[in-house]
C-alpha cells in the first residue's frame, strides 16, 4: 500500500497527525500526554521516565499496611511486552541451566494445579531507592524515597519447581532469569536484564513465582502474568513477565550482573571516585529502613501542638527490633510503636505522637533498628558510583504556628 504515509497510522484525540510522516523516530507526541501514561495506577505516582517506564510513590500514598497494585512503584529496564495475554494459562516458563539435567517447561495452568499456593506479604525496593540523595550525584534514575512497596503476592516456591525439574543440589550455585521484555533498541536478541540470587536465597520458602498481587493478576507494568519474587534483595533480582529460569552452577552473568550493575565498592571509596569493576561487589541483602507516610510532608499545625505519625519500617532479613523518632535533628530520639511482621520480608508498622515545644519549623525524622543492632544512619551512607543502598533517616518537615 505504497500511497499510505506514516500520518495514516497517527492520531491523537482521534485527528491525524499532519506531518507525521516526518516526527523523527523515539520522538514523543505531546499531546499524547493528556492520555493515562501508567495505565491501572494511581495518578499521583511520580514519573521519572517514560522509555522505559519508571515511576515512585510518593510516601503519603503508601500509607497502606498492604500497598495497594495501583500503588506500587514501577521500574522497568526495557519495554514491557505490547500485547499481555487475555488469557495466561498458556504462558510458558522454561527450567534449564548447567544444574538441570534437562530442560522441563511448565505452563502457568500446570504450576497453578500442580504446586501448593502460598501467598505472603513481601517488600519490594529498588537497589537504587534515595539515589537523588547522593553527592556528587550517582548516575541512574533520580529516586527519591518512593520505589518501595509491601503487596500480598500469590505464586508457588521457586524452590518445589526447580525440585520438580530435578535440579541438581550439588551443582546449584545460582539461579538467573529471562523475561519477555524487549530491548529499548528494538533487537530481539538483545536480553534488556537477566539477574539472580544465590542458590540458597532461591530455596527460600518466601521466594515465589508469582501470578497474583493481593489477590488479582499482576498489574501488566509490574509484570504480569508471571514474575519472580526475591523480596529482601533488591527487587531487580524479581524478575518481570517470566520466562525462564537458569539454574547455574557458577555465580550467574546475565545482564546487569556485572560492572557497576547493581554493585558497590567491595571496600569504602571517597565520594566521586572511579571503582574499578574488579573491586566491586554484588549487592544481595538491603539494609535496615524506615518511612513515614502520614502526615505528608509540609504538615502545618495551627491549634495543637501535638502530631500523631505512622510509617513503616522493614530491613533485608530478620526484623526491625524498634523505630525511634527525633524532632531536634537527631539529639534525642523517642520510641514508637512498632508491630511485628506478619510474615518473614514483610514490612512493620509504627506509630507515634510527636510533642513540639513551640510554633517554629520542624523535622520529624524516622529511624529503625534491626535485630543484630544496625541502625539507619543520619546521614547519607557510603557513597557509590551508581547511587545504591542509601538508607539515610527518612524526614519530613512540619510547620507549628
Amino acid at each position: 500500500m505504497p500511497h499510505l504515509s506514516r500520518r495514516s497510522f497517527l492520531t491523537v484525540a482521534g485527528l491525524p497527525v499532519v506531518f507525521g510522516a516526518v516526527l523523527p523516530p523515539g520522538v514523543r507526541l505531546v499531546g499524547l500526554d493528556t492520555e493515562d501514561p501508567l495505565p491501572g495506577k494511581h495518578p499521583g505516582l511520580t514519573i521519572l521516565n517514560d522509555r522505559p517506564v519508571n515511576a515512585e510513590t510518593p510516601p503519603h500514598l503508601l500509607d497502606q499496611e498492604v500497598t495497594g497494585a495501583d500503588r506500587l512503584f514501577v521500574r522497568n529496564n526495557g519495554i514491557a511486552p505490547a500485547s499481555p495475554p487475555d488469557d495466561p494459562s498458556g504462558w510458558t516458563l522454561r527450567i534449564a541451566g548447567e544444574a538441570v539435567p534437562e530442560p522441563v517447561v511448565f505452563t502457568l495452568a500446570e504450576l497453578q494445579g500442580r504446586f501448593t499456593h502460598r501467598s505472603y506479604q513481601l517488600t519490594l525496593e529498588c537497589g537504587g531507592n534515595g539515589r537523588k540523595e547522593f553527592s556528587p550525584p550517582a548516575t541512574g534514575n533520580q529516586w527519591s524515597t518512593g520505589a518501595v512497596g509491601c503487596p500480598e503476592w500469590t505464586g508457588v516456591r521457586l524452590r518445589d519447581v526447580l525440585e520438580a525439574a530435578r535440579y541438581d543440589r550439588d551443582k546449584a550455585v545460582y539461579i538467573g532469569y529471562y523475561g519477555r521484555d524487549t530491548h529499548l533498541s528494538g533487537d530481539p536478541d538483545k536480553v534488556v536484564i537477566s539477574r539472580g540470587v544465590p542458590i540458597a536465597k532461591a530455596l527460600e520458602n518466601e521466594t515465589l513465582i508469582a501470578w497474583a498481587m493481593n489477590g488479582e493478576p499482576i498489574p501488566h507494568l509490574n509484570g504480569y502474568p508471571l514474575r519472580l519474587v526475591a523480596s529482601g534483595y533488591p527487587a531487580s533480582v524479581s524478575g518481570k513477565w517470566l520466562s525462564e529460569i537458569v539454574v547455574r552452577d557458577r555465580v550467574h552473568d546475565g545482564e546487569k550482573m556485572n560492572g557497576a550493575s547493581y554493585r558497590v565498592p567491595c571496600k569504602p571509596v571517597a565520594p566521586g571516585a572511579k571503582v574499578n569493576d574488579e573491586d566491586m561487589c554484588i549487592i544481595e541483602e538491603m539494609p535496615v529502613k524506615s518511612l513515614i507516610t502520614s502526615p505528608k510532608t509540609g504538615a502545618v499545625l495551627t491549634n495543637d501542638r501535638t502530631l500523631p505519625i505512622a510509617g513503616h519500617a522493614w530491613c533485608g532479613s530478620g526484623a526491625v527490633a524498634r523505630v525511634e523518632y527525633s524532632i531536634d535533628f537527631g539529639s534525642s530520639w523517642h520510641p514508637c510503636t512498632l508491630t511485628r511482621p506478619v510474615n518473614r520480608y514483610a514490612w512493620q508498622h509504627f506509630r507515634a505522637r510527636c510533642t513540639f515545644p513551640e510554633s517554629g519549623y520542624y523535622e520529624v525524622w524516622a529511624r529503625a533498628t534491626d535485630e543484630a543492632g544496625i541502625a539507619q544512619p543520619m546521614v547519607l551512607p557510603n557513597w557509590n558510583p551508581r547511587g545504591y543502598l542509601n538508607n539515610a533517616c527518612h524526614r519530613i518537615a512540619v510547620k507549628v504556628v
